[in-house]
């Protein structure tokens, strides 16, 4: 069956919008076959292929058929009997004549039917319509025009090749003028280029196969995947050559088989002057500005070697590319020394001065009010934190943001943190500090690694409660999926540290500490008794209502999160809310031990068995209570339990009720779940054996009674009634 090729050739595309762009072109291009060519059985997504280069973005249609499927549409008009007038205005939108019409009974009276049939076009007349309004409605990230053109696109599109069954698609795409002009046209053509560079030249093709391998010809890979394993394999052999290790960069990789059609990996060399600048300011230097990979020796420390991805293949082996990328990195490392040498003149205290002329927020101080805040308050958090010194936790939050104002941060600011650990060390400041500064922004992402120091640890939760405190009291919450102050990811934070240092930290307790710090908001004990006293009473009211506000908010997004965080980790989400839905809860570790100790109770059969019985005892008191308008939360009358299966239930409640009693108070969260599960068989036994709705009422609602004791029972632990099954 025939295929359709579709190219667009363009100047440079971005290399991290290209696996998006491929991606939306499978998906127009599903979209165009079903919708437009009507072929949605005869073609699926493994029809389709997409590619894309620096330069093109390439779709393929296997097997589509070579014309339109026939449709047959119908149509109900009025009622056998209705107006001329109706059945002629009916005959007029369908084109046809009074004796072309079903007459058909619908169960509601006969109407007049329409049926028409359509026949199929030639799919490729229908391709040349619909591609150009495809291309038109494709939308980038970013995008631009070009010349006089009204069209906007990535790049300025220099190309349009069109095949359906090896000919060129009759049609064309219009790129419309700004300024009067006449309209410009690119014209479907079987006509592509090879490599800007080594092969130019226009290349007339048939089909992909062709088109494929007329490419690979004229020093163009079209599959991204094996861009990607002659990178690889290229760059592994050069560093092995030199005894030498790649360090995989999944990102920088992506980036590089963005930038190139035809890679040709080279090697260079670091001048050894440059050596002594950190190896971080090296990388960071070699990865973002050009995209450079490093090179470890056996030891893991940075060899003073890099690899390029040349995108020719030069005549003289590549000398004269690696001569001139060794020159621009010179240039590069020797801003970056001068900051390293510089920056180490001033230390790190004397800078902290120049923090308040940087704005944290525009409603929340300067970055110097933000130091201050996170000394207190790091000072308050070291007590729970054991082995943090009080002394180091305050100096680290007094450096931890100075080196944001030295120029090697100013140069490349994703070293923040890092660059304040290497001052720190040169001025002589005590190791933990040293790697509180670095550490204290993470974690930044789930997949960041946590900071296990106590210091590093007691300033990295000060950094983001402070953050959190601060945004949630001028009501600048996340919403939808919009978080511009990244505070989910600030939550997520304070809680991987809590739960992966195992931190016993009341954190309302923190929260009610934090706000006060900041100086925007009302004080109570600033506020002045003098003068009209009931002024100054709703002014401490407004007060106390606001800081209850935000902890209470604040705790309960932090549960949020805590929640999505677990379950993340399997724990199922019916288990978590459960767990979280008995208790005014702010000591997340107790938290957690109580909803995995609940997690491995209903994974059990006792467990399961305890929740059907929960379940029928709580049905059978919420009817019987509703029914007679009353309560049956009283305890039950002993005197009237007469069988033994509700004498031993009673017994085995007030059991457990002691036992869970006394592992809660330890925290002995197993424990508790071990006397709820050991209520399973007298619980079993009450129901196959004891009548409750029997005649005699004051047996009955003493029963009653004691089934509302299995569900003060168990909502103790967790609220059974949001378990599923």
């Amino acid at each position: 069956m025939p295929e359709l090729l579709l190219e667009l050739l363009c100047e440079e595309i971005p290399a991290m919008m290209q696996a998006a762009a491929a991606e939306r072109l499978a998906e127009d291009m599903l979209l165009l076959a079903h919708t437009d060519c009507g072929f949605a059985q005869e073609v699926d997504v493994d029809n389709i292929r997409t590619f894309v280069t620096p330069c093109r973005l390439v779709g393929v249609i296997d097997s589509l058929p070579a014309r339109q499927p026939d449709a047959t549409i119908e149509r109900r008009g009025p009622r056998l009997g209705a107006p001329d007038k109706a059945v002629e205005g009916f005959l007029g939108s369908v084109g046809l004549a009074r004796d072309q019409l079903e007459i058909r009974e619908t169960g509601k009276g006969e109407f007049y039917f329409a049926v028409i049939t359509r026949k199929g076009r030639a799919t490729a007349e229908v391709l040349a319509e619909a591609i150009p309004t495809m291309i038109e409605g494709f939308t980038w990230s970013k995008s631009m025009r070009w010349a006089n053109t009204a069209f906007s696109w990535v790049r300025p599109i220099r190309g349009l090749l069109g095949l359906f069954d090896g000919a060129p698609l009759a049609g064309k795409f219009g790129l419309a003028s700004t300024t009067g002009e006449a309209q410009r046209w690119l014209k479907f053509d079987n006509v592509t280029r090879g490599h800007r560079f080594m092969a130019p030249a226009p290349i007339a093709v048939t089909d992909f196969a062709d088109y494929r391998d007329k490419l690979r010809a004229a020093f163009v890979i079209l599959d991204p995947e094996e861009r990607r394993r002659l990178i690889v394999e290229g760059a592994a052999a050069l560093a092995e050559a030199e005894g030498l290790a790649y360090a995989d960069d999944a990102a920088l990789l992506e980036e590089n088989v963005g930038l190139v059609e035809w890679p040709v990996p080279l090697i260079g060399a670091i001048d050894e002057t440059f050596m002594t600048v950190p190896s971080e300011v090296l990388k960071t230097s070699m990865r973002g500005h050009q995209k450079y990979f490093s090179l470890s020796d056996a030891n893991g420390a940075l060899a003073p070697r890099f690899i390029m991805i040349a995108n020719i293949t030069a005549p003289d082996g590549g000398a004269a590319i690696v001569a001139g990328n060794e020159r621009v990195l010179r240039a590069r490392l020797h801003d970056a020394k001068f900051f390293w040498d510089e920056d180490r003149k001033t230390p790190l205290a004397e800078r902290g001065a120049r923090l308040g002329g940087i704005i944290f927020h525009a409603k929340l101080g300067s970055l110097a009010d933000k130091v201050y805040r996170m000394q207190e308050l790091g000072a308050e958090i070291a007590a729970y934190v054991a082995d943090a010194d009080l002394d180091h936790v305050y100096r680290a939050a007094a450096l931890c943001k100075a080196d944001l104002v030295t120029g090697m941060v100013g140069e490349f600011p994703e070293l923040q943190g890092v660059m304040g650990r290497y001052y720190a060390r040169h001025d002589g400041e005590a190791e933990p500090v040293a790697a509180a500064i670095a550490e204290h922004y993470a974690p930044r992402g789930p997949d960041d690694t946590c900071p296990r120091g106590p210091v590093s640890v007691s300033v990295a939760l000060a950094d983001k409660i402070d953050t959190l405190v601060g945004f949630f009291a001028i009501d600048e919450t996340p919403t939808g999926s919009k978080d511009p102050f990244a505070l989910r990811r600030a939550a997520l934070g304070v809680i991987r540290l809590i739960l992966e240092n195992e931190i016993r930290i009341p954190l309302r307790k923190i929260f009610y500490l934090a706000y006060p710090l900041y100086e925007q908001f009302p004080h109570v004990g600033d506020l002045e008794m003098g003068g009209d006293r009931a002024v100054a009473r709703e002014r401490i009211h407004e007060n106390v209502v606001h800081v209850h506000d935000v902890v209470s908010t604040l705790l309960t997004f932090l549960g949020d999160r805590l929640k999505v965080h677990l379950r993340q980790g399997g724990l199922r989400h019916d288990v978590v809310s459960a767990a979280f839905a008995v208790a005014d809860e702010d000591d997340l570790m107790r938290l957690v031990r109580r909803a995995k100790a609940l997690g491995r109770l209903v994974d059990s059969d006792d467990g399961d068995n305890l929740l059907a019985a929960y379940r029928r005892a709580a049905n059978i008191v919420g009817i019987e209570e509703k029914k007679d308008r009353v309560s049956y939360g009283g305890k039950p009358d002993p005197a009237l339990l007469i069988e033994a299966e509700e004498q031993a239930m009673h017994r085995r409640l007030a059991e457990a009720a002691l036992a869970i009693d006394l592992a809660l108070g330890e925290e002995d969260f197993t424990g508790a779940m071990a006397a709820l599960a050991s209520l399973r068989a007298p619980v079993d036994d009450f129901f196959d054996k004891v009548t409750v709705n029997c005649e005699q009422r004051d047996l009955r609602n003493n029963r009653l009674r004691l089934l509302s004791q299995i569900r003060d029972s168990l909502a103790s632990v967790a609220d059974f009634s949001l378990m599923e099954g």
